[in-house]
C-alpha cells in the first residue's frame, strides 16, 4: 500500500480542486502515503467552457463530466472527484460512484446584495441562477421576481452579483463553506421550504468497476450514512428521469435505522408542484426513492412533464 500511486481527475475550478484535495488528504492519511503518490489532474470540461448558455439547452449535467469520465475509462486517471449533485442519473458503462465522503450542509444559500433575506426583496427584483430547480422553487415562493441566467464558478457568480446589477443569487452552502466563504451567505434556506438537489453537499468519487487496487484504497473514505442517503436521493432522481431539464429536489436523512425522504417535482415556473414525505428501512434506500418518485408520478399524472416540455 505504501507504494500505491493514484491520479485524481477533477474540474479546474477552485471548488472542484478543494474537493479533490479533500479526497487526496483523506487518502494520504488513511494509508500513510507520501504526498507525491497522490496527484490531482485538473481537466477542462465542455460545461466550463460553454459558460454563457443554459445547461438544460446544451446537454445537461453530462457536460461537466464527459471529458473526466473519458480520461477515467481510458486509464489516464484512476478516480474522478465530483459534486454528487452534478452527476447525471446514468453513468457511462464500466464506471460507478464508489465512495461518498461525509456530507456537508445540504442547504441552499441566498446572497443578497441589498437585503439579507429572500422575503425582503422588492417585487421584480433580479435573481441570478442557472438551476431550473432553483428557478422553479423561487417561482413557487416568489413568482414576482425576475430570474436571470447566471453561470460560472462560485467566485464568478459572487463577482457578477456586484458587477451586473443583480439583487441576489443562490449557491450551495456546502460550496461556500468548503471555500471559506460561508460568511457571504445572507440567508440559509430551510430544507422543508427549499428542497436541495439530490446529492447536494456530497463529494462523490467515481471509479472503474472491479478495479480492486483502487477499491482497496478508497474503502476507508466511504461514509455509510451519506452513501445510504445519496443512494435514496439518486434513485428518486433516476426514476423521474432526472437531468438539468427536470425541476426536482430530494433530501433523504437517516435517523437510526429509519430513512426519511422529502421529494418534490415542479413545473418550470413553480406554479404547479407535487411533494412527498415518506420513510422506510435503511436497507431499502433505493426502493424508497423509487417508490417516492412513483407516488409523485401518480399524483402529477402522465402529462405533467410532457405538458411543460411542450410549452418550452
Amino acid at each position: 500500500m505504501q507504494r500505491a500511486s493514484l491520479k485524481i481527475g477533477t474540474r479546474g475550478s477552485a471548488l472542484a480542486l478543494a474537493q479533490a484535495q479533500s479526497v487526496r488528504t483523506a487518502l494520504l492519511h488513511s494509508h500513510g502515503l507520501p504526498p507525491q503518490n497522490v496527484e490531482i489532474i485538473p481537466i477542462s470540461t465542455q460545461g466550463d467552457r460553454l459558460a454563457d448558455r443554459p445547461l438544460d439547452l446544451i446537454g445537461g449535467k453530462g457536460l461537466f463530466t464527459q471529458e473526466i469520465e473519458a480520461a477515467l475509462a481510458a486509464g489516464r486517471i484512476d478516480i474522478a472527484v465530483h459534486s454528487a449533485k452534478d452527476m447525471p442519473a446514468v453513468l457511462p458503462q464500466g464506471l460507478h460512484l464508489s465512495v461518498f465522503l461525509p456530507r456537508e450542509d445540504p442547504r441552499d444559500a441566498f446572497i443578497g446584495r441589498w437585503v439579507t433575506k429572500l422575503a425582503d426583496l422588492p417585487a421584480a427584483a433580479k435573481i441570478g441562477t442557472s438551476s431550473i430547480r432553483r428557478r422553479a422553487q423561487l417561482g413557487r415562493l416568489r413568482p414576482d421576481l425576475q430570474i436571470v441566467l447566471l453561470r460560472g464558478n462560485v467566485q464568478t457568480r459572487l463577482e457578477k452579483l456586484i458587477k451586473e446589477g443583480i439583487d441576489g443569487i443562490f449557491l450551495a452552502y456546502a460550496g461556500l463553506k468548503r471555500l471559506g466563504l460561508s460568511a457571504k451567505a445572507t440567508e440559509i434556506l430551510p430544507l422543508d421550504r427549499f428542497v436541495p438537489a439530490p446529492g447536494q453537499g456530497v463529494i462523490a468519487v467515481e471509479s472503474r468497476k472491479n478495479d480492486k487496487r483502487v477499491d482497496a484504497l478508497l474503502a476507508p473514505l466511504n461514509d455509510r450514512k451519506t452513501c445510504i442517503e445519496t443512494a435514496c436521493e439518486r434513485s428518486f432522481m433516476a426514476a423521474l428521469d432526472g437531468s438539468c431539464r427536470t425541476p426536482l429536489g430530494a433530501y433523504a436523512q437517516l435517523n437510526g435505522e429509519k430513512l426519511h425522504i422529502h421529494g418534490i417535482i415542479l413545473a418550470p415556473n413553480g406554479a404547479i408542484f407535487h411533494e412527498i414525505r415518506t420513510s422506510g428501512a435503511l436497507e431499502e434506500a433505493i426502493f424508497l426513492g423509487e417508490q417516492a418518485a412513483a407516488e409523485l408520478k401518480a399524483r402529477a399524472g402522465a402529462g405533467f412533464f410532457a405538458d411543460w416540455k411542450k410549452a418550452e
